[in-house]
């Protein structure tokens, strides 16, 4: 086992590529470092049912669906057992990092003659149209019979008691809950359980979900069947139906997680591991193989070179991302033509050809994305990654009756254009903005698990953080704290205020719609636990939402 000393040691090592100048940065909160294991998620109550996992002898992956069953109770607009899940699992006895799948698909009835028949140009953003099968509660039972430690029944328990004795509303999630009212209230479910009295409620007062209580009582007794082929399957069924969705018993029933090989390029040596279609993880590695190109550390973090640079990198991969992702089951996805050296080198001289802001545009499909991420790494060195989501606040904006179950809309992302890669089908999976990652060093051990919210913008949050620490030398608090960008789409370009004027004067002659933005959760929620050489583990969490980590 580790000792202090040991630790000592290896926090001496952590500024890997530092320069004295950006270590020194302040940061709203000091790194958490330990020894044993860190884990990091978007709410400290899930962080705590986490690390107690791991203080009681459990693995990474047992925290991880501990800690996910309680973010479907505390962050209840962000994600659930009606959302979707992704994994990478990096196993400390060695073999391969895993990707475990937990998305689900189009309903039976979702072909493009069933939403012409409605004189429908688009599938609806919202509404009972816009839910697919959530795959997240299949995704937890799945990654516990794999490579957990305890039961599904037990990784619940923590949530099951937040659900019903209820928890402290914070200020982010009164906020939240009151952003989303008219959302609400057009639901009779959602409005009774977020709106009592018509109001979000009280800063303070607790929140307590007693039908989610009970369902996630029936899930912890009866495993994922529960919810697929049980009587909870039966309630979710026959409220689609009845409200004239596209979704099925049967699409329930017959609903799978997969296990499937994750894809990886190299940044600076560094071997990155990300989720491969139908997920935009190949848009973070397009990415980072272009940014890999230009010497960001000679032009300085964020200067007026270095935000050009990447925003333009960041158009042409998301151009790549909005033709090709999408489920590759039902459509071919050149994913290792798009992260190849090769191709990078080609879209490169493309950029250098463009010396102003440049409109290859993206659809920038969903704005901020309701979404959360959790990292752990445990005394052994086993590792997670995971995101799961219900895609917009509340999802769909409609909740099961006597459930709890709030059902996601990720139905919302297939196209009805027969030309396009994502057009709608039974059985496929929509594209996904969730976009986990793990970072290794060249000799293949873990250096970071790294991921964070922010929809469409996950790939450039994850682009800056990772180059934070790799080109800059920040350390993991300070990397997920610094002022950041984000590109909206045409020349739209949001920086916060830490980014200075003169740079964004000098963005704006480069052609940029330059706006300033207060920090927020527009900007990504990033956390991220590094393995120091000598073992430690630093991690750091974004005080943009409600991130928090844990350390021992």
């Amino acid at each position: 086992m580790p000792t202090i000393a040991t630790f000592a040691r290896a926090l001496a090592t952590l500024a890997i590529v530092a320069s004295p100048a950006v270590a020194q940065l302040p940061s709203m909160r000091p790194d958490v470092g330990g020894i044993e294991g860190a884990v990091t998620s978007d709410h400290v109550l899930a962080s705590a049912a986490g690390m107690e996992v791991l203080r009681r002898g459990g693995n990474a992956v047992d925290a991880a669906i501990t800690m996910a069953g309680v973010l479907a109770v505390v962050r209840p607009h962000m994600n659930g057992v009606g959302g979707d899940a992704f994994m990478l699992i990096r196993p400390a006895a060695g073999g391969e990092i895993q990707a475990l799948n937990g998305s689900g698909r189009a309903g039976s009835k979702a072909t493009p003659a069933f939403f012409r028949e409605k004189n429908l140009t688009s599938i609806p953003g919202s509404g009972i149209l816009s839910v697919s099968v959530p795959g997240a509660v299949r995704a937890w039972a799945d990654a516990l019979a794999r490579h957990g430690t305890i039961s599904l029944s037990q990784a619940l328990q923590p949530a099951i008691r937040y659900a019903e004795r209820g928890f402290p509303v914070s200020p982010r999630l009164a906020i939240d809950i009151n952003d989303a009212k008219r959302k609400l209230t057009a639901d009779p479910e959602l409005a009774r359980i977020f709106l009592p009295n018509g109001e979000a409620p009280a800063v303070g007062t607790l929140l307590r979900q007693p039908e989610l209580a009970r369902t996630l009582r029936a899930i912890a007794a009866g495993g994922p069947n529960a919810l697929y082929r049980g009587l909870l399957a039966k309630q979710i069924a026959s409220f689609i139906e009845r409200e004239g969705g596209v979704v099925t018993a049967d699409d329930l029933t017959r609903h799978k997680s997969t296990w499937e090989k994750p894809i990886s390029s190299t940044y600076h040596g560094h071997p990155v591991i990300a989720f491969p279609p139908n997920t935009q993880g190949v848009t973070l590695l397009e990415q980072l193989n272009l940014a890999e190109l230009s010497d960001l550390k000679a032009m300085g973090r964020n200067s007026p070179e270095y935000i050009h640079t990447l925003v333009e990198g960041t158009k042409l991969a998301y151009a790549d991302r909005d033709k090709h992702v999408a489920d590759p089951a039902f459509a071919e996805v050149p994913v290792e033509r798009l992260i190849s050296k090769e191709y990078a080198a080609q879209l490169a001289q493309r950029l250098k050809e463009k010396l102003k802001a440049n409109d290859a545009g993206s659809t920038n499909r969903d704005g901020n994305g309701d979404t959360v991420f959790l990292g752990v790494v445990d005394r052994n060195g086993n590792a997670v990654s995971m995101i799961q989501s219900l895609f917009a606040s509340f999802g769909s904006g409609r909740m099961v009756p006597g459930t709890g179950i709030t059902l996601h809309n990720r139905g919302s992302l297939y196209s009805l254009d027969s030309t396009h890669a994502n057009i709608v089908a039974p059985g496929k999976r929509p594209y996904h903005t969730l976009c986990p990652a793990m970072v290794l060093r060249p000799d293949r051990s873990l250096m970071m698990v790294v991921g964070t919210p922010g929809g469409d913008g996950q790939p450039q949050t994850l682009v800056q953080v990772i180059t934070n620490v790799m080109q800059f030398g920040m350390s993991p608090q300070q990397a997920v704290e610094a002022p950041r960008f984000r590109w909206y789409g045409r020349e739209r370009l949001g920086v916060e205020p830490g980014v200075p004027p003169e740079v964004r004067d000098a963005l704006t002659k480069l052609g940029h719609q330059v706006a300033v933005q207060e920090p927020s959760e527009e900007f990504g929620g990033a956390q991220m636990i590094l393995v120091t050489p000598n073992g430690g583990r630093v991690a750091g969490a974004d005080p943009r939402r409600e991130a928090y980590a844990i350390a021992w």
